[in-house]
């Protein structure tokens, strides 16, 4: 395996400790990855209950299977975000599906689109989440603060190429929210929805 592709030492660490069943390992990675996890569980959903059934799932699938993490297909932090965003789309599927076919309303299609739409979002959200803090910070100074990149600059204490970088980089890694794969996933690696 060649240097760049030798995943996080506490990633395989993590791995090993939940392998041989350490319960405070267990502990940790909750203290690590919950508020991600509840956060896309909630982004798709848009309930706090089923954020709160799918939370508890992905950590029940983390402790029953810990070795179905591959650190060879990229960080700890990814294989939880795209086992997150399988769960809760699932949920988000079957309880759509039964409330169509309860209530008749809606199409096949319709349904489909909110899932899609709701996938979207939580993709962008870790996206956003994710990114290096001075991209994220150009970014949430342009979108929230409606600053320009010449505020942005001046706001950062960086030149205006340095803004224009760092506008045209965040937005590129937010425009991969359409992918079918999770973020920072390598292909194959199981995200699509």
């Amino acid at each position: 395996m060649a240097k760049k592709d030798v995943p996080p030492r506490w990633d395989r660490t993590m791995q090993q400790r939940l392998a041989r069943g350490e319960a405070a390992a267990l502990g940790e990675f909750y203290d690590r990855f919950a508020s991600l996890v509840h956060g896309l569980a909630h982004r798709v959903l848009g309930d706090e209950r089923a954020a709160d059934g799918v939370t508890r799932e992905v950590f029940a699938h983390v402790w029953e299977h810990p070795d179905s993490y591959d650190p060879r297909q990229g960080p700890l932090r990814t294989w939880v975000a795209t086992l997150t965003h399988r769960l809760a789309v699932q949920r988000l599927r079957a309880t759509e599906t039964a409330a169509l076919a309860r209530d008749g309303g809606g199409t096949a299609e319709e349904l489909e689109h909110r899932v899609r739409r709701a996938s979207v979002a939580a993709r962008a959200d870790y996206i956003v989440q994710s990114m290096p803090v001075p991209l994220r910070s150009a970014l949430e100074r342009a979108y929230f603060q409606r600053r320009d990149y010449r505020q942005t600059a001046t706001d950062l204490d960086i030149t205006e190429d340095e803004a224009r970088r760092r506008l045209r980089l965040g937005l590129q890694l937010l425009s991969t929210a359409h992918d079918t794969e999770p973020p920072g996933a390598p292909p194959g690696y199981g995200g699509a929805v």
